[in-house]
């Protein structure tokens, strides 16, 4: 292997600008633009639609006093009752800190209910309380606009495409 030349090497934050225009403040593109658009890497733009559908997502949940993370784990619990902290945590992709958090939250305020595990006694199983069946209609009707609105453009074979595609690289990736 060859070793790289110095020219190469050498930072661009550390040579002196040679021309007016370099002085000049960078414009970063906006989003749909340049590497942000069309022409950018699969992996950054579907963390760059991820990031917009969170904000935009936490910004429809603000008012309800729930966050983004806690609608996942409401949700996931709602679908799988009697998870452990450590099965919510897999489910949510959040880490097992973040989720003993949301949990003693949403117990806290009588979101979620604690029961032993029937035969492991040390671990806990989550299940949703009435309140928080209704705290997540709530958010789920906010979250389903949210849906409608990220599929407005798209036909229902193209939708389930995407689904399928989505799915299909979580299902193919988890093993790396």
């Amino acid at each position: 292997m060859s070793r790289k030349t110095a020219a190469i090497t050498k930072s661009k934050a550390s040579r002196k600008p040679t021309a007016p225009a370099e002085i000049a403040a960078v414009r970063l593109p906006a989003p749909g633009e340049g590497k942000r658009g069309e022409q950018g890497y699969l992996g950054y733009l579907l963390r760059q639609a991820h990031a917009a559908v969170r904000l935009t997502m936490e910004r429809t949940l603000a008012d309800l006093g729930v966050t983004s993370p806690q609608f996942a784990v409401l949700t996931m619990l709602n679908a799988y009752p009697g998870l452990s902290g450590a099965d919510v945590a897999r489910l949510t992709f959040l880490t097992p800190q973040t989720v003993g958090v949301i949990i003693r939250n949403l117990d806290r305020d009588g979101a979620i209910v604690m029961t032993p595990h029937p035969v492991h006694g040390r671990i806990q199983q989550w299940t949703l309380t009435q309140r928080g069946t209704t705290l997540l209609k709530a958010c789920r009707e906010r979250v389903i606009a949210l849906e409608k609105r990220l599929a407005a453009n798209l036909d229902a074979k193209a939708e389930t495409a995407i689904r399928r595609w989505l799915a299909g690289i979580a299902a193919d990736l988890q093993e790396d």
